[in-house]
């Protein structure tokens, strides 16, 4: 990849794209132009080829029916994986984090084979939905400010020993467990329960992506006008007692 471009594929909007999670790839695409990077974004549906030569991956939530049929096609195709071998950087959502992990419960109340790309495995939740806003401190390796999304899941995911928890939540459920862990990474691949969509409400872990697939330490600045002004309404409105 040469300093001035960035391959960015959003893997199976058709199966895998609720709750706005679309606006990862814009943002992260938007996010690139405002540094002057030529931005390629590749949108592959469920009946393509996943490429192995993208950069930043990224994966959007979806109903039980869908994420299965998602995982069945990624296990086959084997381009993501692939990819992830290659060191490139990959970002998963709610289903997609599911999917990233060991195995995860599918519609059939079955046991479903995931990617094997993080250490982590879901069950499925006896009790309440976890649904809400939710508020999180991210693992301080990453220098990321609070986290803020909206969480919709009745999976629990557990973390393995080869992961460590994305963040901790201060408010909501973040991964169901009852520890207060939210999402999970390891190296260059990132999951979390968090929609919003979340790099709407969190442009800098766009940045982070960004700054990982260009292997640079920082970036030019660029405009957070609108970003600070959402991120600030929805901690504002989080944070507000009940």
């Amino acid at each position: 990849m040469s300093e001035s471009s960035l391959r960015v594929v959003w893997v199976y909007p058709d199966l895998l794209s609720t709750y706005g999670d679309r606006g990862n790839a814009l943002v992260v695409e938007r996010r690139a132009r405002q540094r002057h990077l030529n931005v390629t974004r590749i949108d592959v549906r469920s009946d393509q080829s996943i490429p192995t030569s993208g950069d930043i991956y990224l994966i959007g939530g979806g109903e039980d029916r869908p994420q299965r049929l998602a995982a069945e096609r990624l296990r086959a195709d084997s381009g993501l994986i692939r990819a992830a071998e290659n060191g490139a950087i990959i970002f998963g959502v709610c289903a997609g984090f599911q999917i990233m992990g060991r195995e995860f419960v599918n519609d059939l109340g079955e046991r479903e084979p995931g990617l094997g790309l993080l250490d982590v495995w879901t069950t499925r939740g006896e009790g309440a939905r976890c649904v809400g806003d939710v508020l999180a401190d991210v693992d301080p390796r990453l220098g990321l400010p609070q986290l803020t999304g909206f969480e919709n899941h009745q999976g629990v995911t557990h973390l393995g020993q080869g992961v460590q928890p994305f963040a901790n939540v201060t408010v909501g459920r973040g991964n169901g467990t009852g520890d207060g862990t939210e999402g999970a990474w390891r190296d260059t691949v990132f999951g979390t329960y968090l929609h919003g969509p979340v790099l709407a409400r969190n442009p800098a872990v766009a940045d982070m992506l960004i700054k990982l697939a260009l292997d640079v330490n920082a970036l030019p600045p660029a405009d957070t006008t609108w970003y600070d002004a959402l991120r600030a309404e929805r901690i504002a409105a989080t944070s507000r007692p009940a």
